[in-house]
């Protein structure tokens, strides 16, 4: 198993030279660059050497000590690019070059660096290719500052300016060759920033440069009042190097300190893992959940790794770790144990023993997430499971109704069997418990046996049985398998050394389109159920198994809400809302209504239900939506003075693939109304980082946001800033007696928040002039109620527009001032 970079699949030797996941260039040309480099390194150690000899021995201590040097230097590495671990490095040996320069050749001092870095290099690695390599670089680089240093010197350049451009020529080689190595040689996979970072570039090239001549300052400078000019080369040498060295520990500190929050972070992204599960209902007890569940902690194991060490793969393999590698064991089950393999760029570090020990407790963290499911989900799984058949019990039953309910068509048909296994007890009592248990087990065998695999099998008592039927196109097909399934059941059996024919009783209730209430459709099974028992008591077949068909059809208000959403027959009522400042109507709020033929008015609240149980919630919302805003435009023919239309939407609905952009445009057909989109606090409380992103580009574009009910229910502080909003809406229960000095100073405090987090409040339920003169003392500056009216037709709403203008009370008499057939009650607050 890898993720989600691709696992390293060649030896050791090739591992320098293969692409993760790209291409791979040939052993033949590997073992080239490898030559070309030694070759290289080789040739300039020789030429140092051979430049030595017959030098003092003074010679020899300075290049000895420029070698410690190096190699200590080589440590301190820089890197180029935003990736960590992932992009070309640099290492600053070529400091000691201008302080050699002055006592040995120019070969000796760069046969120095290149020792160094060998030397350090195999050591750390433990890897002769890239060691080879690694001095090869250093000994290209040198040669090209000793060629740049020897020039500068030609052409008269000061001495700290030629070792500055010396240095800048040796990070800028470097930089080179390892970009064209990691671009043509070695692509990594999945990168997702640039190899080099110019600005890295630039300010590594400007510091070498610096460094560089600010080490032959110091080094002139010194040597001037120096009375042993070799002791003095050597003590530069070191200071140098230990400046360096402190530079590199004072990184350790702030790269253990990163190591140590990414530790910490995955380490509960991880622990997070197992109670995520929890939450989400995901944890269950089958292989897939068990893989799911896997590979959802190892991609966090993965994302912990890459943070936390710096890597450019991982994987999890039944091997260890390879050449260049760190792997840590894993326990993915009970008998599965396989290794965390990480790996590294080999030119981008070596592991530390800090990085095995991140990446073991990481492991172990996994580990736990994983074992937390397994157990977890075995509680659960015991939970649902009845313990004599192993069929799912009539908890597990109902979850799966209420899914497979809720996930259908709504013309996909389902039904439910309650089964019953007649004359039990007296079966107890002949032949024992024991031949009882085996009846119940034979019998879950054979009703699991017979139905579909799509099909649902729970015992939910001591010899009641319950089938769910699925993806069904006719009562005549419920029944097909139901006598399928009487006939497979009542087959004789042996018990002990008698035989015996089952007698069940069977309830049928069939289901053509999706439930509100799916319980109903168990309770019409049992009662079929029952009605052929009491046929039983009643002089009916004793010894004969049967089938009762229950009267159940989907609910009728289904059909005639569908039907209704479906041809655009939804009406609305419109309620003024009212500036208290003013004394105007500036606002109406749209009210779904449906009025049908045979059954009357119906509910708005029902409708809203019901519209989200057969997933036409959408539909009704955008309906609303065109009627009300062409309502509104007429409003304001008539009354310029109302600018606002206000409609239910529930917060998850806002999104584009929603209603999101489909508001947009309707806004967008009328400038001069501001489309108010209320969201109930329900809704709110479930709302996700893209809903509230949402939220903030519908209002940069104009709409505005409602948060409505508030004081409803389990209202809370938090839901004030959960959601970016212009206006609060403050339910009724909230005021309905403002007498209350307490309700007064709930208002207040509201209203303060209002004023400095910026949105305006609507106070709602507003019924007479005695609360709308508490509110204007308290600073309330909007309202809403049966005081200025109930909501009424287009007709009668524009008709009073017509005749009153955007005054918010009317002469008592001549418009209704209390509830009417139709009319918002408290229950249907919260409908679209």
């Amino acid at each position: 198993m890898t993720f989600p970079v691709a696992e390293a699949t060649a030896g050791p030797r090739a591992l320098l030279w293969n692409t993760m996941g790209g291409y791979r260039v040939s052993e033949g040309v590997r073992r080239v660059i490898i030559a070309l480099f030694a070759t290289i390194a080789g040739v300039v150690v020789v030429s140092a050497i051979l430049s030595l000899t017959g030098q003092p021995g003074s010679a020899w201590w300075v290049a000895a000590t420029g070698v410690f040097c190096a190699a200590a230097l080589n440590v301190c590495w820089v890197r180029l690019g935003p990736e960590r671990h992932r992009s070309p490095v640099v290492s600053l040996p070529i400091l000691v070059l201008p302080v050699l320069y002055t006592v040995v050749s120019p070969l000796a001092a760069a046969g120095a660096i290149v020792l160094g870095v060998l030397l350090i290099v195999l050591v750390r690695s433990r890897r002769v290719d890239v060691a080879l390599y690694s001095a090869g670089l250093a000994g290209t680089g040198s040669a090209a500052a000793v060629a740049v240093l020897a020039g500068a010197t030609a052409f008269g350049l000061p001495s700290y300016l030629a070792a500055g451009c010396a240095g800048a020529a040796y990070v800028a080689l470097v930089a080179i060759i390892e970009y064209l190595r990691m671009v043509l040689v070695r692509p990594i996979a999945n990168r997702t920033g640039p190899l080099i970072a110019p600005a890295r570039l630039a300010l590594m090239v400007l510091g070498c440069a610096l460094l560089s001549a600010l080490v032959v300052v110091f080094h002139d400078a010194g040597l001037a009042v120096s009375r042993d000019p070799i002791v003095f080369v050597i003590a530069t040498l070191l200071a140098f190097t230990l400046a360096g060295v402190g530079i590199k520990l004072i990184g350790r500190v702030v790269t253990m300190r990163s190591r140590l929050t990414g530790l910490i972070t995955g380490a509960a992204a991880l622990g997070a893992a197992g109670r995520e599960d929890i939450s989400a209902g995901r944890v269950q007890s089958g292989p897939e959940d068990d893989a799911e569940a896997t590979s959802r902690v190892l991609a966090l194991l993965h994302e912990a790794v890459r943070t936390t060490i710096g890597v450019e793969y991982v994987a999890v393999r039944d091997h260890a770790a390879r050449v260049g590698e760190i792997s840590a064991p894993i326990l993915l089950s009970e008998s599965d144990t396989r290794f965390v393999v990480a790996g590294r760029e080999p030119m981008g570090g070596v592991f530390t023993a800090d990085d095995r020990s991140a990446l073991n407790a990481l492991a172990r963290a996994a580990e736990l997430a994983m074992s937390a499911h397994y157990n977890i989900g075995g509680l659960t799984a015991r939970a649902n499971t009845d313990p004599l058949t192993g069929l799912p019990n009539y908890r597990a039953f109902q979850t799966a109704l209420a899914n497979i309910n809720d996930h259908r068509d709504y013309s996909e048909a389902l039904a439910v069997l309650f089964l019953d296994l007649d004359d039990f007890k007296r079966l107890n009592d002949r032949h024992g418990h024991q031949s009882g248990d085996d009846l119940l087990r034979e019998l879950g065998r054979r009703l699991r046996m017979v139905v579909r695999p799509s099909d649902v099998v729970a015992r939910v008592g001591g010899d009641e049985f319950v089938v769910i039927l699925t993806h069904l196109a006719s009562l005549g097909e419920a029944k097909e398998i139901a006598e399928r399934i009487l006939e497979t059941s009542v087959q004789p059996l042996t018990l002990g050394s008698s035989s015996y024919t089952p007698t069940l009783s069977i309830g049928l209730a069939y289901s053509a389109h999706r439930e509100t209430d799916v319980s109903q459709l168990v309770q019409d099974a049992d009662r079929a159920m029952l009605a052929i028992k009491k046929s039983r008591r009643r002089g009916g077949p004793a010894n004969e198994s049967s089938i009762n068909i229950s009267s159940h059809r989907s609910s009728q208000i289904n059909d005639i809400i569908a039907h209704a959403i479906d041809e655009d027959l939804l009406e609305l009522a419109f309620q003024p809302i009212v500036s208290l400042v003013t004394g105007q109507i500036w606002a109406f709020e749209a009210l779904v209504r449906y009025n049908d033929p045979v059954l009357g008015p119906l509910s708005p609240p029902s409708i809203v239900e019901k519209a989200k149980g057969l997933g036409r919630m959408d539909a009704l919302t955008r309906q609303v939506a065109v009627k009300a805003m062409a309502a509104a435009a007429d409003f304001r023919l008539v009354e310029p003075r109302v600018t606002c239309m206000a409609i239910n939407v529930e917060a998850g609905q806002i999104v584009p693939d929603r209603v999101g952009t489909f508001m947009e445009d309707l806004a967008g057909r009328y400038p001069g109304i501001s489309l108010c989109l209320e969201l109930n606090e329900r809704s709110v409380a479930r709302v996700t980082p893209a809903i509230r992103s949402q939220a903030d580009r519908l209002r940069d574009l104009g709409l505005l946001i409602a948060l409505d009910d508030y004081g409803s229910q389990d209202s809370s502080v938090d839901a004030l800033v959960r959601m970016p909003m212009d206006i609060l809406k403050i339910d009724r229960s909230l005021v309905d007696d403002l007498d209350d000095i307490r309700q007064r100073e709930v208002l207040t405090a509201l209203q303060g928040f209002g004023d400095n987090l910026e949105y305006s409040m609507i106070v709602e339920g507003v019924e007479n002039e005695a609360m709308v003169r508490h509110l204007a003392a308290i600073g309330i500056r909007s309202a809403q109620g049966f005081h200025y009216g109930v909501p009424e037709s287009f007709e009668k709403t524009l008709s009073r527009l017509e005749r009153y203008g955007a005054a918010a009370v009317v002469p008592a008499g001549d418009l209704p001032i209390g509830p009417t057939v139709g009319a918002e009650t408290p229950a249907a607050a919260p409908a679209t």
